[in-house]
């Protein structure tokens, strides 16, 4: 929200400056256009916010991007998502599966400490849940999740500098094995027709908005970072 106040600010400014340097109608002219752009904008961003309360993201970071930091951030994902499907019951709510993955914080990043000590490697794995984490829009076979930020089970192996491994943890959209298909119906089963057109691209309207979103959501995280 502080985000939309600082646009509508910054639209003021604007609207002042024209004001002295066009002529009244056109002033007004760019006022309405930024007025629009700052509303649909708005708009977008908690459409985006109300599909992220539908899921809850999977973030890993490897130790660095060497081939092996890699090859071994891979398998603590496989095992954490074998552990999360252990702990999470297939019915549970986004509330409880929320619960329940903060209450397996310890059990989730010994499991991923277990993995690196078998592999050879003494990097410490931490295990945490992160709201707002920002994520890129991410491809998932026949549905796509839009840039922005949602809450995330994060593991971080070592210095977690490398290279990333996003997904979904909740509903489980992701398997453990890179082979194994994804379920993409697990994630379309909480959302609304109108979240399932925008996530599968049904229709021109949709990827339009999709689109948007992603530009919205872009120059929302570059502003918070500025």
């Amino acid at each position: 929200m502080g985000t939309i106040q600082a646009l509508h600010k910054k639209v003021l400014v604007i609207f002042m400056t024209a004001n002295r340097t066009l002529h009244r109608w056109q002033a007004v002219l760019v006022l309405a256009l930024f007025a629009a752009a700052a509303l649909l904008g708005a708009c977008l961003d908690r459409q985006q916010g109300d599909l992220a309360d539908q899921v809850l993201r999977l973030h890993v970071l490897a130790n660095s991007d060497s081939d092996a930091d890699q090859a071994l951030k891979l398998q603590v994902r496989d095992a954490v998502l074998d552990e999360a499907r252990s702990i999470l019951p297939a019915d549970a709510t986004r509330e409880e599966a929320l619960e329940l993955l903060s209450n397996s914080l310890p059990q989730l990043a010994q499991v991923g400490a277990d993995v690196v000590a078998a592999a050879g490697y003494t990097y410490p794995v931490t295990a945490s849940l992160e709201e707002d984490a920002w994520f890129p829009t991410k491809d998932y076979g026949t549905l796509s999740l839009p840039t922005g930020s949602y809450t995330a089970l994060r593991l971080v192996i070592g210095e977690g500098v490398g290279q990333n491994w996003w997904c979904v943890v909740f509903p489980p959209l992701c398997l453990g094995a890179v082979s194994e298909p994804i379920q993409p119906n697990a994630v379309l089963e909480g959302l609304d027709a109108a979240q399932t057109a925008l996530v599968t691209g049904d229709g021109e309207e949709y990827v339009l908005k999709f689109k948007l979103m992603e530009l919205v959501e872009e120059v929302r995280h570059r502003w918070e970072g500025a």
